[in-house]
């Protein structure tokens, strides 16, 4: 395996992260645990969950499985804040207050003395930049929190960040997690560039497109009704999550299955190899529900994307161009809807 830099930092990370947004919303505690202790077992060192996943019992769950396992230490943890944690008006977006508030809440759950690295969840426009990356670097200083990062945020507020810390004399970003996938490729048109230009990591989240590329969804009927199948997030959640199942994503998503299939490829697994050798690309996270599923995802940190599957893929999906939209939580975002 070969591992990959976090931007400009000396830490190397797995061409695979593990995403634990699944963690206790659907899958129970044990199975949970389990699946943390696969992947680090197949070589994965790096988890990535947030304090609004199942409520913080996502972290609770991690900080559990890594005390049993006792390899704390074997892994790089990442978390985020931004999203709602109580119902006043505070315990929410970027401010010093709340980002404070939330890092010493994600610690107790995690039951660890610092988080490596510490990302906000989505940009917060109504919050100046200083206020938040000051927050974030008097973390830094204390040693409660070793990195920062960004998610879900567009080209120009990352770079806009970036060159705030430069001024201010702030800890920087080193990363940014997106949204990336063949059939929202929108990231190649500024984020990418973005983060080559300044040494950032890219994580791309839903490398599956939620399992439309991995051939789960059924094609929709002539009126372009959307079966969702059992046990998928769109049934499970519905709202966002079924906005990012398009007909027209359905289609192309069964299109690209079955040529992984006659090229002798497993789609779920192709899917994310697509992902994980684009360029800039540090690794996809994925969200495995199981510890097969999981299982079935491992060797694609071994995989090569051939040639002739990128062409397809380009003609199927032109760099640059959406399909289906995954930016549809990024309020920044204004063309959502495909």
């Amino acid at each position: 395996m070969i591992h990959r830099r976090l931007g400009r930092t000396g830490v190397l990370v797995s061409p695979m992260v593990l995403g634990t947004d699944n963690i206790a919303n659907p899958t129970p505690r044990d199975e949970s645990i389990r699946m943390i202790h696969a992947a680090i077992d197949g070589g994965i060192n790096m988890i990535d969950t947030s304090n609004s996943y199942a409520a913080g019992e996502s972290e609770r769950i991690i900080g559990e499985a890594l005390a049993l396992n006792g390899r704390r230490d074997d892994v790089i943890i990442a978390t985020k804040v931004h999203y709602p944690t109580g119902p006043g008006p505070n315990d929410k977006g970027n401010s010093r207050l709340h980002i404070i508030r939330a890092c010493e809440d994600s610690l107790k759950r995690l039951g660890v003395d610092h988080i490596d690295l510490y990302q906000t969840h989505r940009p917060d426009l109504e919050t100046p930049l200083e206020e938040t990356l000051g927050a974030l670097d008097h973390l830094v200083r204390s040693g409660k929190v070793r990195y920062i990062g960004s998610t879900t945020a567009p080209a120009w507020h990352v770079v806009e960040a970036l060159m705030t810390s430069e001024m201010r004399g702030l800890a920087k970003f080193v990363s940014e997690q997106s949204p990336y996938n063949l059939l929202d490729r929108r990231l190649e048109n500024e984020t990418l560039q973005a983060a080559e230009r300044h040494g950032l990591a890219v994580f791309a989240w839903s490398p599956m497109a939620m399992g439309v590329l991995a051939g789960r969804y059924p094609d929709p009927g002539p009126d372009d009704e959307q079966v969702a199948p059992e046990g998928s997030r769109v049934a499970i959640r519905g709202g966002i999550y079924a906005d990012r199942v398009t007909p027209a994503g359905v289609r192309i998503g069964n299109r690209f299955a079955q040529m992984a299939r006659d090229h002798g490829f497993e789609p779920a697994q192709l899917a994310i190899c697509f992902v994980k050798d684009q360029p800039g690309i540090t690794a996809p996270i994925i969200g495995p529900k199981s510890v097969a599923q999981l299982e079935n995802l491992l060797p694609v940190m071994e995989m090569t994307l051939p040639a002739e599957i990128q062409a397809f893929c380009d003609d199927l999906v032109p760099p640059g161009s959406v399909v289906a939209s995954f930016f549809n939580s990024a309020p920044w975002m204004r063309w959502k809807h495909v």
